[in-house]
C-alpha cells in the first residue's frame, strides 16, 4: 500500500515552544504562529487522500519540502539574479528536522497511530520554481524491509 499527495501552503516548523506567564501559570505555545494552520492543512489533505484506518506496522515516509525563494533571488523582470544562482539550496531557517516534526505530528492518528512507527525516511528541502507552489510532497507506504528506492516526486 502506498499513499502519495501534495500539501500546498506555507510550511511551518514544529517542536520549538515559547513560554510565557498568564494568571500565575506558565503557558507553552508554538514559536511559529503558522504551525497550527500548517498542521491543519496537512491533516485536511491527508484525510482527503486516505480513507482507511491508521496503519499499525512499520512505515516508510518520504517528504519533499518546497520553499519559495527569497525576493532577493529575483530581478525586477522575474528572472533569477546572480544571488539566486549562487544559492541552489535553501540553507536558511526553518531547518529540515523541525519541518519533518510538524508534518509527522499532523499525520499522527490519520495515516499511522504514532510517528514512532516511521522506521525509514527520505527527506529533502528545495526551492520551488517560480511557477510551483510551496508545500510538501508526501509519500507513505507500509515498510516491508525491502523497498530501498528513492521516493517519487
Amino acid at each position: 500500500m502506498k499513499i502519495s499527495f501534495f500539501v500546498p501552503g506555507r510550511i511551518a516548523p514544529g517542536g520549538s515552544k515559547t513560554g510565557f506567564y498568564r494568571h500565575g501559570r506558565v503557558i507553552m505555545a508554538p514559536a511559529s504562529k503558522f504551525t497550527k494552520s500548517w498542521m491543519q492543512s496537512v491533516r485536511a489533505v491527508a484525510i482527503a487522500a486516505y480513507h482507511g484506518s491508521p496503519i499499525e506496522g512499520a512505515v516508510r515516509l518520504c517528504l519533499s519540502f518546497r520553499v519559495p525563494r527569497p525576493k532577493s533571488h529575483w530581478t525586477k523582470k522575474t528572472a533569477l539574479s546572480k544571488t539566486g544562482r549562487r544559492r541552489p539550496y535553501p540553507i536558511a531557517k526553518p531547518d529540515l528536522t523541525k519541518l519533518i516534526r510538524s508534518t509527522e505530528d499532523a499525520l499522527t492518528g490519520i495515516l499511522w497511530k504514532d510517528d514512532s512507527q516511521v522506521v525509514r525516511q527520505v527527506t529533502g528541502k528545495d526551492y520551488c520554481t517560480h511557477q510551483e507552489r510551496s508545500g510538501v510532497f508526501i509519500t507513505v507506504e507500509i515498510y516491508d524491509g525491502q523497498s530501498l528506492h528513492e521516493c517519487q516526486k
